[in-house]
């Protein structure tokens, strides 16, 4: 299902459906709801009880884990950029040594699994680099 003015949204649904059919059944693919997009100060007042939870900036959009494995990906769509709050989570995820890719379409998403060594029931689609 595709609604206008939500290409990283349908993109995220798309790639949890590839994800669930490519990994292990045992595999999870989890989403941490990480922002609040309610205007004002209710919705500020919703963030900052989060943030106290837990909720860290940046955050990848999902989490994949899978036989011992641990990738994170960042969902964005063709023109989408990464905010600098995503910037210092991937570099903080690379230096402790997981995963971490950022996606803008299925194809990446399953490229990504390959590219980090997880297990899966399909094969990857061939990739080019990153521009």
């Amino acid at each position: 299902m595709t609604r206008r003015g939500t290409p990283e949204a349908d993109l995220q649904r798309a790639v949890v459906q590839a994800l669930r059919f490519a990994l292990p059944r045992t595999a999870i693919i989890h989403h941490c709801a990480n922002e609040v997009t309610e205007p004002g100060p209710r919705g500020a007042r919703r963030q900052a009880i989060l943030v106290g939870m837990g909720v860290h900036a940046g955050f990848a959009d999902l989490i994949v884990l899978s036989a011992g494995r641990v990738l994170f990906l960042e969902l964005k769509s063709q023109k989408g950029r990464l905010r600098p709050e995503q910037e210092a989570f991937r570099d903080a995820v690379l230096a402790q040594g997981f995963g971490w890719a950022l996606v803008r379409s299925v194809d990446d998403a399953l490229g990504a699994l390959a590219d980090h060594g997880f297990t899966s029931r399909i094969v990857a689609p061939a990739r080019r680099p990153a521009p």
